[in-house]
C-alpha cells in the first residue's frame, strides 16, 4: 500500500510568490507596526539579519540606510528584522552611527524601522528561521512585498554573504517595470535595456508581430522593444525625493 509523503514538520513553511505576505504586529525600532496593513499602496523590503552587532549585518546596514532614499523615490520602505531585543537594537544602531565607517560612508543614523523579534513568531511566518543553518538566528532573507500586500520576490542568503545591494534595487526596478509598462526584463537586464514584450497567444497576433516596426523581433515568440531610462524614471518615481535620489546614486557610482 503506497502512503503519501508528508513534509517534514520541523521544516520551515514560508510564502511563496504570489502569496498575501503574513499579516503580524511587531515593535521596532520606529514604534508599533501592523504588517502589511501600515504599508498598503507602498512597496516593501522586509529583509532579515542573523544578529546584532555582527560584521556583515553592519555593513549591510550601512548600505541599506545609504540607498534608502533611492528606495523611497520608488515608493518603497525598508524594514529589517532580527530575533534581538529593542534595546540590543538601540545600542547597535548607535555604534553603527557613532563609529562605524564602511565604503566611505560614515555618521548616518538608521531610520528605518528595525524589528523586535525576540519571541522568532515573525522569523518563523516567513520561513527565516531554517534549521540545518542555525536554530536560533535567521539567516539574510529578503521579500519584495507590493502595495497590494502580496509577495512578488524572495531571496535567501546564508550568514556568511552580504547581499548585493544593486541588485535588490534591480529586482525592485524590474519588477516595478513589469507591473507599470506591462513588459518582462530579460537575463542580466538593467534599466535603459531593451524589455521583452508578451509572446503572442494566436496566429494572427504573431504574424501582426513580426510586421511591427515598434519592436525588434527575433522570432514570433521573442521581441524585444525600447525602454529608456527617463521612460523608467517618468513612470516610476515619485516626484518628491527624486532629486535626492538622483544624487545618492552618483555618489554610489563614483565610489
Amino acid at each position: 500500500m503506497q502512503t503519501q509523503n508528508k513534509p517534514c514538520e520541523c521544516r520551515p513553511t514560508m510564502p511563496l510568490i504570489g502569496d498575501q505576505a503574513p499579516a503580524f504586529k511587531a515593535n521596532t525600532t520606529n514604534g508599533p507596526i501592523n504588517f502589511p496593513a501600515d504599508y498598503k499602496g507602498k512597496w516593501v523590503i522586509l529583509f532579515s539579519h542573523p544578529s546584532d552587532f555582527t560584521p556583515v549585518c553592519t555593513t549591510e546596514f550601512v548600505m541599506f540606510q545609504s540607498m534608502l532614499e533611492e528606495f523611497r523615490a520608488l515608493n518603497t520602505e525598508v524594514i529589517g528584522l532580527s530575533v534581538d531585543s529593542i534595546a540590543s537594537h538601540i545600542a547597535w544602531l548607535r555604534t553603527i552611527e557613532e563609529k562605524i565607517e564602511f565604503k566611505g560612508i560614515k555618521g548616518k543614523p538608521i531610520t528605518f524601522a528595525l524589528i523586535e523579534d525576540v519571541t522568532m513568531n515573525v522569523s518563523r511566518l516567513y520561513g527565516m528561521m531554517q534549521p540545518n543553518a542555525s536554530a536560533t538566528k535567521p539567516v539574510r532573507a529578503v521579500f519584495f512585498i507590493d502595495p497590494k500586500g502580496v509577495v512578488r520576490a524572495l531571496v535567501y542568503y546564508p550568514a556568511s554573504t552580504g547581499r548585493n545591494f544593486d541588485e535588490l534595487k534591480r529586482v525592485l526596478i524590474s519588477l516595478q517595470t513589469g507591473d507599470k509598462f506591462d513588459v518582462s526584463t530579460p537575463a542580466d537586464w538593467w534599466p535603459g535595456d531593451e524589455v521583452v514584450v508578451g509572446a503572442p497567444s494566436t496566429c494572427m497576433a504573431a504574424d501582426k508581430r513580426a510586421k511591427d516596426k515598434s519592436v525588434r523581433c527575433e522570432d514570433w515568440f521573442l521581441a524585444f522593444k525600447k525602454l529608456s531610462k527617463e521612460e523608467l524614471k517618468k513612470g516610476l518615481l515619485k516626484t518628491k525625493p527624486v532629486a535626492k535620489a538622483k544624487k545618492a546614486a552618483k555618489r554610489r557610482a563614483k565610489k
